[in-house]
């Protein structure tokens, strides 16, 4: 969480208030247990952020805080679970205790004008300044004033609550409270949905790709100038996009989808750093390159019966725990759904979000996200190692440009507004 008058790099950030915000109606208290899907995530955080200029005199920032803490309760009462906490059953086992705990809300001070915030390296602007640490419940929010009036609004959720499709959800129904709009979309917590099988049918596949936690080796301690893992942000324009999908259609006319095409030219950039620097002495293990959305309906199922074969004994995916281990390894995460351009409380839509994931896994995670623009551009997270990402930026800057609010001003007028 941000500290009062906490300084890292350049960026000041200063904590006003503190506060926690429960549904707007008393809720009955139960418990949910978790799916065995959401069990094969460790405890890991997501982050979120969007950036609002100063929309007109008469909107203070109080008057703004107001209107988030009184739309957060409502939509608390829809999506009962992020007001609940995480505590563990007889077996060891994360469930939800939904009783309206609330979730914790900062009110917070930036000493920087919107169009000065550096967005390419969030590591020094967004993690644990602008967006927060969550130290209890399911979900902290935090709401940041900046020197010119602008507002940055940010999430922080517990994953194995929320993953993006349901964290966009929330949002997206936040916002609508806020302008008193009804609800786009209702969430579902029916985990029967997701009841593993009697008898159960595992696909051999499935030990390839997740591990029980008593299997995994002690962490080793981390060797002296070991490189490590970095965040930054990027735009992609859509010439290159549509260059880099012509480079990947073959010969017989199959064409690639441009998050494949986008995937196999960075999965070359990490595998020429692995060559470079002699990772393993290993070629062959630089191999592998799987496309999630390939993956059907029974292996989900499989994985639910994988899942309930090891109760109450935790899986996790080997990529998440032993990506060094194995050779270089990262996870691409299509963004493209993000609903950036919904998030809008009544003051405008925002100038720029994204997700920030820096997920603490021995892998890299990539999110690209279509650009603010709307032009065709993609906005990409990247969270790599330091490496990885120099020699991305040495020998494709034409196609990862730092994301700037130069870039963004083409078509939003930013410096103009703040």
């Amino acid at each position: 969480m941000v500290s009062e008058g906490g300084i890292r790099g350049e960026l000041i950030v200063n904590m006003t208030k503190k506060e926690v915000v429960a549904a707007a109606l008393p809720l009955q208290e139960h418990w949910l247990p978790l799916s065995n899907l959401d069990l094969l995530l460790p405890p890991v955080d997501v982050g979120v952020f969007f950036c609002y200029k100063k929309c007109g005199k008469d909107l203070t920032f109080g008057s703004m805080v107001g209107v988030l803490k009184k739309a957060l309760a409502q939509a608390l009462l829809t999506y009962y679970a992020f007001a609940g906490e995480l505590v563990s059953n007889p077996f060891g086992e994360p469930e939800i205790l939904c009783n309206n705990r609330g979730v914790d809300f900062v009110e917070a001070f930036a000493e920087v004008e919107l169009k000065d915030l550096n967005l390419y390296n969030p590591d020094d602007t967004i993690e644990g300044k602008l967006v927060p640490k969550k130290k209890q419940g399911v979900l902290a929010v935090q709401a940041t004033e900046l020197k010119c009036g602008g507002l940055v609004v940010a999430c922080t959720f517990d994953h194995r609550i929320a993953d993006a499709y349901s964290a966009n959800m929330f949002l997206v129904s936040w916002a609508e409270m806020a302008q008193s709009k009804p609800n786009s979309s209702v969430p579902c917590f029916r985990r029967s949905l997701l009841n593993p099988r009697r008898p159960g049918l595992i696909h051999p596949s499935l030990n390839d790709m997740y591990v029980p936690v008593t299997s995994l080796p002690p962490p080793k301690d981390p060797e002296p100038d070991s490189d490590y893992l970095i965040s930054r942000i990027y735009y992609i324009t859509s010439e290159q996009l549509n260059n880099l999908q012509s480079l990947a259609t073959t010969t017989n006319g199959c064409r690639r989808t441009k998050l494949e095409s986008f995937s196999a030219f960075l999965w070359k950039m990490v595998a020429k750093h692995a060559i470079i620097n002699d990772v393993d002495k290993n070629i062959t293990k630089m191999g592998k390159m799987g496309i999630v959305v390939d993956v059907t309906k029974e292996h989900f199922l499989g994985l639910i019966d994988w899942v309930e074969a090891h109760r109450p004994v935790p899986g996790l995916a080997k990529i998440y725990c032993s990506g060094t281990e194995d050779g270089p390894a990262f996870v691409i995460s299509s963004g493209q759904r993000f609903p950036e351009s919904k998030v809008d409380f009544g003051w405008g839509k925002p100038l720029f979000g994204s997700y920030h994931f820096p997920w603490g896994g021995d892998a890299g995670y990539v999110m690209p996200m279509p650009s603010p623009i709307g032009n065709g551009d993609w906005v990409v997270y990247m969270h790599l190692l330091k490496g990885q990402v120099e020699l991305i930026e040495d020998e494709a800057a034409h196609l990862f440009r730092p994301l700037t609010f130069e870039y963004l001003d083409q078509s939003l007028n930013i410096s103009k507004e703040c």
